[in-house]
């Protein structure tokens, strides 16, 4: 489904991504490194927001750093996104939210209306539908924002550090919900630099270091 060949990335002098090879396909996986190692850019690549130095970037058939224009608002239609700092509007409601991301790529009222309850299900937040962000803990609110991933019904979902500002709590929490997301068929792909999280998960671990890969393993385990 996802494929790097011999993908490079230089932004003047540093080098962020260096000569990555690698294959994702219906699979729960894990970008494991430290702060700077190229994790959200990889993410990145896939969503066609950097474009490589050099090598190339597929998408199932789709060549995604050749994509234009609408090519590439229908290839992240088919792709959620997840943040460590949720980006939620703080002045609508958890439906809202989601509903307005749902209306950014063109979806009708009546599929926003049809939509919104069923992720609110998927996450446990259904009864939380009326509320605003900063009425809801911070798990919550990335709760939120995986129903907001999940309103285009992606065939992936990208997790750039979903974690890093929640307490052991609720990081447990989120990652038994990626979990639960990957058992409903979509594909997730987790960045983490969460040694605990990386080893507790016994999934695939493609595991940066200063932009090269350095280690991939089905289960792996964090080892920089």
């Amino acid at each position: 489904m996802i494929k790097f060949e011999n993908v490079t990335k230089n932004y003047g002098s540093i080098t962020a991504l260096e000569d990555i090879s690698l294959e994702i396909d219906d699979e729960f996986v894990v970008v494991a490194g430290k702060s700077g190692a190229g994790k959200t850019t990889l993410l990145e690549m896939i969503l066609a927001k950097e474009e490589p130095s050099s090598g190339r970037v597929f998408f199932n058939d789709l060549e995604v750093n050749k994509l234009e224009g609408n090519e590439i608002s229908d290839l992240r239609q088919r792709i959620g996104a997840i943040f460590q700092d949720y980006k939620l509007l703080p002045d609508r409601t958890v439906f809202e939210n989601i509903g307005y991301a749902m209306r950014v790529v063109g979806a009708s009222k009546e599929d926003i209306q049809k939509r919104v309850p069923q992720v609110l299900e998927i996450v446990e937040m259904e009864d939380y539908a009326d509320s605003y962000p900063p009425q809801i803990s911070e798990g919550e609110q990335q709760r939120v924002a995986i129903a907001r991933a999940l309103a285009t019904k992606p065939e992936v979902v990208l997790a750039d550090e979903p974690t890093g500002n929640l307490d052991p709590y609720h990081t447990q929490d989120i990652i038994q919900l990626l979990k639960k997301i990957y058992e409903l068929g979509a594909t997730v792909i987790l960045a983490t630099h969460d040694k605990q999280t990386v080893n507790s998960l016994e999934k695939r671990v493609i595991s940066l270091k200063e932009g090269r890969l350095v280690n991939d393993q089905d289960p792996g385990q964090f080892i920089l």
